[in-house]
């Protein structure tokens, strides 16, 4: 779009600095008279307020200096403006998405520090020259280092400049590499180490993950892996403690296998003797505590039976008998199949071991032996230490990592990961350094002042240019709510049109936005809900755009004028589409109840006759003769409207010389009101709550006067150099118009006739 300058360039300062002025608690940065005074700035006046001048390197660095009641803005929003995203983010150290002036000085004190000389800053661009930056500072040599590292990978030792575009290539390299300095190490860098890659992932299985930079897979930092080997470590502990409960036992080593097959089947064990023991006391009872025959039928009926489904599990671990020995449990055969190899692990690593190889039945008495040698076993596995680790310590390595094998594996490759921190962060910094060189100057102007919205170069805070009933606006802003942004954004006195934007992405996806056009200038009599447009936001991308909602207020004082007549003579149509729409229909309901009565009269003897005679001759049109009592009844009115006429002509001509004055007084009387409110509201114009509205904080009011206004919005002119061709093949005839002229000659000739005939 093309932006008209309506301020002079600004001229050369002799601007000069104190760096002998130092910011105290009792002199502030924000509000400081005695620095205000060194350091001489220079201002310009629009919008009605007086807005400083940022163009060099000694501006921005004495930024700290200019009392922030002569800013323009306070806050701003980092989405939904036209700007870089990412530098945004970069000052938004607080990360809650506005832009503050602590955070904005903080940045240009932040660059000012790295360079030899702040002027680095006015020359925006992506380039830094490496002699820029300056010379005893740590930082800035770390930052310099970084940049020849890069340029040396880039094949480019010997630039004496690096890029925005070299620095984030190699921000992207880094995110690829196996060891990129964020801190965080996924199993794939484990690469031929099963041990540490399968760590890595039980780490993040039972600890969780931490994001990588980038789309870098995820991973395990340093906190994450030292509370995975911290829960490794008291269980190693707890181990270790078994060597010493178990050194007395009769098992050995073997006890612990013994405890845990013990274990497994404790309950159902002790469930059988409890059933055995009844069944001897009551032989009626055995029946009842084995399972009938019903409970077999439904456990076959509708499903495929498997040995392992809870159902079969449920059942008791062994019949028990009615006659012969009681309390007997077998070992091997006659056992429920669900807990068969539960009962041979019991046999071949606790009672075998206890009671010998050759026992396949089980007594009361012989299961409480068993245990009693496993008894000191089983407290110690009740003090096992509870950790997230209990569903991998089954599984292969997992010994490996309780005999501490793992740890220092994981732990070299978060070292390797770490050791490259320091260039990940000095990367950063370079890209947050030119990011700020070439556009921190840039948001100054768009923020502390702005000279870049009234020099019209295209402020951040406009979307693009709406085109609309044979106009462009330029003064558009994106909104998210439009309801909750009207509320505040009427108080600008502004003829607003909020409209609803639509396009296809570049991958077909459905796109939309809303946006809010000030019309600042022309009529507005063709604009209403529905009305569409195109809008071009700042990339040149097309948008379909709907009017969905208009706040009213003047555009200008000529069209505050002409708005009572425009207004009265749609009245008067609107008034007379009424009246000639209830007439026809009242026309029609009669003619169709004289036709309803004609129909139903029956056509006999004399009425036959009449009806033959009321019939029209040939070329007879048909029509009723006019009644003379409507003739009378019209000429009455004539004359009525006639005689009012007259009388106010008369009192019209006696005025005399005052004629024009009473022209002027009618026209006043009509167009005064309506005038007298528009200079009252286009005097209240103001930028301001149009973009608090949108999340900014104006700090002052920033006025549209009448020439700003006709910049905004420029109505269609057909070019000066243009050739015209009036030939208008569709023109209404222009009979009707010499007609019109002569009826308003004709009036300016009676009332010039009687102005003389006075005698003036």
């Amino acid at each position: 779009m093309a932006y008209l300058p309506l301020l002079r360039p600004f001229g050369p300062t002799n601007a000069t600095s104190d760096p002998t002025v130092q910011a105290s608690p009792q002199n502030p940065p924000h509000a400081s008279p005695s620095s205000d005074a060194s350091y001489r700035w220079q201002f310009f006046r629009a919008g009605g307020v007086d807005q400083v001048i940022i163009r060099s390197g000694q501006d921005i660095a004495h930024l700290p200096e200019l009392d922030q009641k002569l800013w323009v803005a306070l806050a701003c929003p980092t989405r939904g403006i036209e700007f870089d995203s990412r530098t945004l983010d970069l000052i938004d150290t607080d990360h809650d998405g506005r832009i503050r002036p602590p955070e904005l000085l903080a940045a240009c004190a932040w660059a000012c520090s790295l360079l030899a000389d702040p002027e680095e800053l006015a020359r925006p661009g992506d380039a830094l020259p490496l002699s820029a930056l300056a010379a005893g500072s740590a930082e800035a040599d770390a930052l310099r280092a970084q940049a020849q590292r890069i340029l040396a990978l880039a094949d480019r030792p010997e630039a004496d400049a690096i890029t925005l575009a070299e620095v984030l290539g190699r921000s992207g390299q880094l995110g690829a590499q196996r060891f990129n300095g964020d801190g965080v190490v996924s199993p794939e860098a484990a690469q031929d180490d099963a041990l540490a890659a399968q760590t890595l992932r039980w780490i993040m299985q039972t600890q969780g993950s931490a994001p990588a930079v980038d789309d870098q897979p995820d991973g395990v930092n340093r906190k994450l892996a030292e509370a995975f080997f911290a829960d490794v470590a008291k269980l190693r502990a707890w181990h270790a403690a078994a060597l010493q409960a178990t050194a007395g036992l009769p098992l050995g080593e073997g006890t612990l296998a013994a405890t845990q097959a013990v274990n497994r089947v404790a309950a159902k064990v002790e469930d059988f003797f409890a059933r055995s023991r009844l069944a001897a006391y009551d032989l009626k009872a055995a029946a009842a505590l084995n399972p009938t025959q019903e409970s077999y039928a439904a456990l076959a009926a509708g499903h495929d039976l498997a040995l392992s489904s809870d159902a079969i599990a449920a059942l008791p671990i062994a019949p028990v008998s009615a006659v012969g020995p009681h309390g007997v449990l077998p070992l091997a055969e006659g056992v429920n199949p669900a807990w068969a190899d539960a009962l041979a692990a019991l046999r071949a690593r606790a009672v075998a071991p206890l009671l010998g190889a050759g026992v396949d039945t089980l007594t009361e008495a012989q299961w409480q032996q068993v245990k009693a040698a496993v008894a000191p076993c089983q407290q110690w596995l009740a003090s096992k230490p509870a950790t997230p680790l209990d569903p991998i310590e089954g599984e292969p390595l997992f010994d490996a990592v309780l005999r501490g094998d793992a740890e220092p594996r994981v732990l070299a490759l978060i070292d390797q990961d770490e050791a490259e921190k320091a260039h990940n962060d000095a990367t950063l910094a370079l890209e947050k350094l030119l990011r700020f060189k070439r556009d921190l100057m840039e948001l100054l102007n768009n923020f502390v002042s702005f000279s870049a919205f009234y020099q019209r170069r295209g402020a951040i805070f406009q979307a693009g240019t709406l085109y609309l009933d044979a106009r462009s606006c330029d003064l558009t802003v994106q909104v998210a709510d439009a309801g909750a942004h009207a509320k505040l954004a009427g108080l600008a006195k502004t003829y607003l049109a909020y409209c609803d934007c639509t396009r296809r992405g570049d991958k077909g996806a459905p796109q939309k936005m809303t946006v809010v056009a000030a019309i600042t200038a022309g009529d507005v009599d063709y604009l209403f809900t529905g009305r569409n447009g195109v809008f071009y936001d700042r990339q040149g991308r097309d948008w379909d755009a709907t009017i969905t909602k208009i706040i009213e207020n003047p555009t200008s004082i000529a069209q505050a004028f002409f708005s009572p007549y425009k207004k009265f003579l749609r009245m008067i149509e609107e008034q007379v589409a009424k009246r000639a729409a209830a007439s026809d229909s009242r026309v029609e309901k009669s003619l169709g109840a004289q036709a309803g009565t004609l129909a139903a009269v029956p056509l006999t003897g004399s009425a036959a006759a009449a009806a033959a005679a009321a019939k029209p001759a040939p070329g007879d049109t048909g029509m009723r003769r006019t009644d003379v009592g409507t003739v009378a009844a019209i000429g009455v009115a004539l004359g009525s409207i006639s005689a009012v006429l007259v009388g106010i002509f008369g009192k019209f001509i006696e005025l005399g010389p005052w004629i024009p004055l009473a022209l002027i007084g009618i026209m006043l009387a009509i167009s005064g009101p309506s005038v007298l409110i528009a200079w009252l509201k286009l005097r209240q114009r103001s930028l301001g709550p149009l973009l608090d509205a949108s999340g900014w904080a104006i700090n002052g009011r920033m006025r549209i006067n009448t020439r700003l206004g006709g910049s905004l919005s420029q109505t269609a002119h057909v070019p000066p150099n243009a050739r015209r061709m009036l030939d208008d093949p569709f023109a209404e005839p222009r009979g009707r118009l010499w007609l019109g002229l002569a009826a308003v000659a004709a009036l300016a000739a009676a009332g010039f006739a009687a102005w003389r005939t006075m005698g003036f």
